[in-house]
C-alpha cells in the first residue's frame, strides 16, 4: 500500500517475517530517498536498523518488501 509520503513514526510490517518496524529516520542521497526502520518492539539504543530505499509511484511512496500499518501489535 503506498502513502503519500513515509513519516517519522509510521508503522510498516515486513511481509518477510511479519514484524512491525517503526520508521525513524528519513534522508535523501543525491536522487534516491531512504527511510532507517528499527523493530517496534525493542527500545531504541538496542534496535538494530534497516536501511530501505524508498519507492517512488503514482499512486504514492512506498517501502518495498513492506506494508504501511496504522495497527502495530507491538
Amino acid at each position: 500500500m503506498a502513502v503519500n509520503s513515509i513519516q517519522l513514526g509510521q508503522v510498516w510490517r515486513s511481509e518477510a517475517d511479519g514484524q512491525d518496524y517503526l520508521v525513524t529516520k528519513v534522508y535523501n542521497e543525491v536522487f534516491t530517498q531512504y527511510a532507517m526502520l528499527r523493530p517496534a518492539g525493542i527500545t531504541a539504543p538496542d534496535a538494530p536498523t534497516v536501511r530501505v530505499k524508498v519507492a517512488k509511484t503514482p499512486q504514492g511512496a512506498t517501502l518495498p518488501g513492506y506494508a504501511f500499518t496504522q495497527d502495530g501489535s507491538f
